[in-house]
């Protein structure tokens, strides 16, 4: 069974080790998948695949393509087959990091310890960067729907992408942002937001793994329950380490929500409330997938890395 992790009984040295490893195998072969699904940056225009590739492969945890894997890996897929599918959500990811790092929105000069794509290429050239980043996702996809046994499948996982990636999810989530900044939210309103800003394509990385895996409906919302508990866990993470992280932590300038008016968890509940509330979705994100067994321990230690990193 996957276990449950206590508040404050986790070692967290033991923990980061063991998941460093198990997410750098991961991210392998992310990566090389990630390689064969940009076009190259000598192919026309260049400028823009150069700018593509530079955001995508700046670094990164890969934690959502990641989940895609591990998720239909418990549900009894192959990793392989799940790559095109991992592939489209770390492109969509970064494609809404450049975006999010431009004046307009953040205006952050780094990301992933790295300058930001506006710095590097320009604010215009950041932005069609972003938008081709985001339609190669959904090639990529109906590409392996095209090919696949079960495109009906394919079809439904692509749908699943594009309301995590739209109005009701990730956009929708950052209109909220921008509308927040300034003006206090109360929890229910904050958590809202965040579950659409953050949390919708971490969930949606969970539940396309399963869908690809023709995981029973008891399984999918399982995994839907855990993916929204680490999805939320995650931001609430984020917003900790933007008061106390440094860059090596977050890979861009901390402080930026503070300076900016943005309402956080720190900011509404104070650190220890954050951390408790992180811990408490730490717990329902593990007992949502429980009975899945052994099958879903990765996911179980992913939940630990992605909450351990404000502990």
């Amino acid at each position: 069974m996957a276990r449950t992790a206590p508040e404050n009984s986790v070692d967290l040295a033991a923990v980061s080790k063991d998941v460093k490893r198990l997410l750098a195998r991961y991210r392998e072969r992310v990566d090389a998948a990630l390689d064969n699904a940009l076009p190259p940056d000598s192919e026309p225009p260049a400028g823009l695949h150069t700018s593509m590739r530079y955001s995508v492969f700046a670094g990164g945890k890969r934690l959502r393509p990641i989940l895609v894997l591990a998720a239909g890996e418990a549900c009894g897929a192959t990793r392989d087959d799940l790559l095109p599918a991992a592939c489209s959500v770390e492109l969509i990811h970064t494609y809404s990091l450049i975006h999010d790092d431009l004046p307009a929105f953040d205006d952050d000069d780094l990301r992933r310890g790295k300058p930001t794509n506006h710095k590097v290429f320009g604010e215009a050239q950041a932005i069609l960067a972003g938008d081709a980043l985001q339609t190669l996702a959904f090639a990529t996809m109906a590409e392996a729907a095209r090919t696949a046994s079960d495109p009906g499948a394919w079809a439904a996982a692509i749908a699943e992408l594009s309301r995590a990636a739209g109005s009701i999810g990730m956009a929708g989530g950052q209109w909220l942002d921008i509308e927040a900044e300034g003006n206090p939210l109360d929890l229910p309103a904050l958590e809202t937001m965040h579950a659409a800003k953050t949390g919708a394509l971490l969930t949606a990385s969970v539940r396309m793994g399963g869908i690809l895996s023709a995981a029973d409906p008891d399984a999918l919302e399982r995994l839907g329950a855990y993916g929204r508990a680490v999805g939320l866990a995650f931001q609430v993470v984020d917003d900790i380490l933007d008061v106390e992280g440094t860059v090596e932590d977050l890979g861009k300038t901390p402080g930026v929500d503070a300076h900016r008016g943005k309402p956080t968890y720190p900011a509404l509940l104070g650190l220890d409330k954050a951390r408790a509330t992180a811990n408490r979705l730490r717990r329902v994100a593990h007992q949502s997938i429980a009975p899945l067994g052994d099958a879903a321990s990765t996911l179980g230690a992913i939940a630990d890395f992605i909450i351990d990193r404000g502990q």
